[in-house]
């Protein structure tokens, strides 16, 4: 039966030092991972917003503020997230039936919470935007 090595004194802190190295990537691992998840959140739900504002643009395409007022009151994110100026509403062609609209719905700041994330990439925040296109199904016929 082998002897049992005893650890000589310049190894005993040896654990503890892989220990702290590997749970300081670990722990960087795991903020990155819940800052992704808020960001893709964040881009779902000004998705669904943009959608909704194309839902309505397709039915009343000349009524932008009313596009611009169903994308804010989709949900409780963007009506603390966005404003008027964050929404662009685009016609594709004339506000005709068959013709499209397309609605732009952005976050130009979306704060991460993580340093070490914001150091890496050179910034704390970043921009988040998501852009639906729709077909303008109202009875409008242009000429």
């Amino acid at each position: 039966m082998p002897e049992k090595e005893t650890p000589s004194k310049n190894e005993k802190g040896q654990s503890l030092a892989e220990f702290a190295v590997g749970m300081v990537i670990l722990v960087i691992l795991l903020a990155g991972i819940v800052d992704g998840g808020r960001a893709l959140f964040t881009f779902m739900a000004l998705r669904d917003a943009a959608q909704e504002g194309a839902l309505y643009g397709s039915l009343e395409p000349s009524d932008t503020a009313g596009i611009k007022q169903r994308v804010i009151n989709s949900s409780n994110l963007v009506l603390d997230a966005v404003s008027d100026s964050d929404i662009s509403v685009q016609l594709i062609g004339k506000a005709c039936t068959g013709n499209g609209i397309r609605v732009t719905v952005t976050i130009p700041d979306f704060r991460i919470t993580t340093p070490f994330l914001g150091a890496m990439i050179g910034t704390q925040s970043i921009a988040i935007s998501a852009s639906v296109s729709d077909t303008i199904l109202s009875p409008y016929i242009c000429p």
